[in-house]
């Protein structure tokens, strides 16, 4: 198991001031953070700090990713079949399923087995709220494609029976295709 990073162990106002340095500057002046840190009175190595950087920058990039693909969701589609919330929970499922990849890899050192127990219970739970909404959600979708189809058929239905009215087309021809399009 790797050893904590000495950034991890920094007072927690510290490193978010760096959190922020970092984001302020792009992610790069790893020298200059070093010689503040240096400054304040914390010997971290630059090196180190690009490690914690990346990691930053990392999930930095995911959660912009996610606003932008939220925002694209709701900017170019109407939401009859409720996909945002589809995509939601696709990339809900998916954090949890690395944070308990994350949890399965953490040792003993990191994390206290009762601990570990209570936070894979909650997941668990979490799963399964996860589960049920996904369901619905597919339940709904469907729900949706159905209507949408008995409407396209109601639809059907009155330009096939209109054509009755222009001639031309016989009633079995019309039966014929009443059957093939599955209009009752």
């Amino acid at each position: 198991m790797p050893r904590r990073s000495h950034i991890e162990s920094l007072p927690v106002e510290v490193r978010h001031w760096l959190e922020r340095a970092l984001t302020d500057s792009n992610f790069s002046g790893y020298h200059q953070l070093e010689e503040m840190l240096a400054e304040r009175g914390y010997s971290i190595s630059k090196s180190a700090i690009h490690r914690y950087g990346q990691k930053i920058e990392r999930r930095f990039a995911a959660i912009k990713a996610s606003t932008e693909a939220a925002r694209i969701l709701t900017d170019g589609a109407a939401d009859d079949q409720d996909a945002r919330s589809e995509a939601v929970i696709a990339l809900v499922q998916t954090e949890l399923f690395e944070s308990i990849i994350n949890l399965q890899e953490a040792g003993e050192e990191d994390i206290k087995p009762e601990d570990r127990l209570g936070l894979l219970s909650a997941a668990a739970k979490n799963i399964a709220t996860l589960a049920r909404a996904s369901v619905n959600q597919k339940k709904f979708r469907l729900e949706v494609q159905e209507e949408t189809r008995k409407q396209l058929l109601a639809e059907q239905a009155k330009k096939l029976d209109a054509l009755q009215k222009k001639g031309g087309v016989t009633a079995e021809t019309r039966a014929a295709i009443r059957e093939a399009l599955g209009i009752t």
